[in-house]
């Protein structure tokens, strides 16, 4: 097993970028393995670690195709549906309550 090379924050080489700066890119990892690491000192906790990845080797992202668009204009609404009451809350549920927020707190609803 290789140990990765570690890189302070902004010090990393040219010709490797994160995630979010392949995505820029208009590109995606497309399968490669991280190359290195960058690493962000924080005071009180360990440092923050972004993994990079090589441009050179990234490959173009996935255009979104009019089935993929349909499925995830599904997915988003069915977020949006209260399975307590079942209606259409006008936003996306908390997961943390698992309903709208007129379900999850029936009594403050009738107060005011």
């Amino acid at each position: 097993m290789t140990t990765l090379p570690v890189y302070q924050w902004r010090l990393a080489p040219d010709g490797l970028a994160t995630r979010r700066q392949l995505r820029s890119l208009g590109l995606r990892p497309g399968g490669q393995d991280v190359v290195a690491r960058v690493e962000r000192p924080r005071r009180r906790r360990g440092p923050l670690v972004a993994y990079l990845y090589r441009i050179d080797l990234a490959r173009p992202v996935r255009p979104m195709t009019a089935p993929r668009a349909a499925a995830l204009v599904k997915a988003n609404a069915a977020r949006r549906w209260c399975p307590s009451c079942r209606r259409d809350a006008g936003y996306v549920i908390p997961a943390s309550l698992g309903m709208c927020t007129p379900c999850a707190y029936p009594d403050e609803q009738r107060v005011a």
